[in-house]
């Protein structure tokens, strides 16, 4: 038989984060591509006994339906944390407990653009918000990322040139897949060209709590006076990423809707993940928890920097990262991107082809993006090396 696809669905293709997992069957093979926390950063004891607590004594509510906001105190106690930790939440803002970071993204995109409606983004960005904007039949238009952030100047000329343009769409902090960070003065530059244009932003800060060098930086969310800022963010990277409990923060009209939206996918996020993580926020020493995971990442980061500082050319250049999970590595033109991928896998390394986070799903970059979360020390020192050899071979051809 043949099958015919939908509109929205047919142009998408398979992530190629993905496609790499599967040459990862090779005990051989030194993954340089997740984009997974650590494994040590599960606080998996805390976990086990907290679990065994609510289905001892609060078996029924884990196990039952709830509100499709979320359950009411973890979004009590997540409204706490952001207005203490990045002073979040104003009067009309409103909280929804989402399954994962990228829930909340799909569901603001639902929400606010019709087929064909534009979302600007940063140029690389997060796949999985792309593939997210892309399923709801929206377009992407992508303005380079530097070191700092998108040029505000260079987006009001976008937005005047673009009647489609609905949302901004922003990873400010240890940017996914570069580890760029917008400066605050470019934050609030962006925020003003959006207020003026009426265009709403969405910040996506998964990794904010991750940082383990260099200087906070306010949210654009605590910049926001006009309620055009929706703030997305998640337990994913500093608790268990499996859980999939995210949340998203902004305007209430604008989050109900949302909640209209998400009734009609999953009914509401995991309950007994919701009162786990709120238990594990009330319960025990969240900071403490996280202090510990920006040590290792420190360790893990500064590892792999100074294993490529000692095996790479001086013509290939990459990020050096206050936070977050990963860092963007720039090939010299005399290496075609692709070409370096599958040398890499026949060094048995994986690495993540920097074409896959572009707007343009035609597009070309001669970049990579490395994980250090994930792999051990020994994979990080060995892979790298290996990634090294591979670069000087290919020069040398």
């Amino acid at each position: 038989m043949e099958y015919y696809f939908s509109d929205k669905l047919k142009a998408l293709k398979p992530s190629a984060i993905r496609e790499i997992f599967k040459s990862l069957g090779d005990p051989e093979m030194i993954s340089l591509a997740a984009g997974n926390p650590s494994p040590l950063s599960f606080p998996v004891d805390d976990l086990a006994r907290i679990s065994a607590d609510i289905f001892a004594n609060s078996a029924t509510a884990a196990l039952q339906y709830g509100t499709t906001e979320g359950y009411a105190p973890l979004v009590k106690e997540v409204e706490k944390r952001m207005k203490e930790k990045f002073s979040i939440g104003r009067e009309g803002d409103m909280t929804i407990i989402t399954s994962g970071g990228q829930q909340g993204i799909e569901l603001a995109c639902k929400a606010l653009c019709n087929e064909g409606d534009t979302v600007i983004c940063e140029d690389p960005t997060f796949i999985g918000a792309l593939n997210a904007f892309r399923s709801c039949g929206a377009k992407t238009v992508g303005l380079p990322v530097g070191d700092d952030g998108i040029d505000a100047d260079e987006l009001d000329r976008l937005i005047e040139s673009t009647p489609t343009a609905k949302i901004v769409y922003l990873i400010p902090t240890f940017q996914n897949p570069g580890g760029f960070t917008t400066s605050l003065e470019k934050r609030k530059a962006i925020y003003n060209v959006c207020a003026k244009h009426g265009i709403m932003i969405i910040e996506d800060n998964p990794y904010g709590e991750l940082r383990f060098a260099g200087e906070e930086v306010p949210t654009i969310k605590s910049m926001d006076t006009e309620g055009i800022v929706l703030y997305s963010s998640s337990f994913s990277k500093i608790l268990s990423a499996g859980m999939r409990v995210g949340y998203m923060c902004g305007p209430e009209p604008v989050i109900q809707k949302m909640v209209v939206a998400k009734q009609s996918e999953d009914v509401h996020t995991n309950i007994f993940f919701q009162m786990l993580t709120y238990r594990f926020m009330t319960e025990c020493d969240l900071d403490a928890h996280i202090a510990g995971i920006r040590k290792l990442y420190r360790s893990k980061c500064d590892l792999m920097l100074s294993t490529l500082d000692k095996v790479m050319p001086d013509c290939v250049k990459y990020t050096r990262p206050e936070g977050g999970l990963f860092l963007w590595l720039t090939l010299p033109d005399e290496i075609n991107m692709p070409d370096f991928v599958k040398k890499a896998l026949e060094y048995k390394v994986a690495v993540v082809p920097g074409s896959t986070f572009l707007c343009d799903t035609n597009g070309t970059v001669n970049a990579v993006r490395l994980n250090y979360s994930t792999p051990s020390d020994d994979d990080i020192v060995k892979g790298c090396t290996l990634l090294g050899e591979a670069v000087k071979e290919m020069l040398n051809k």
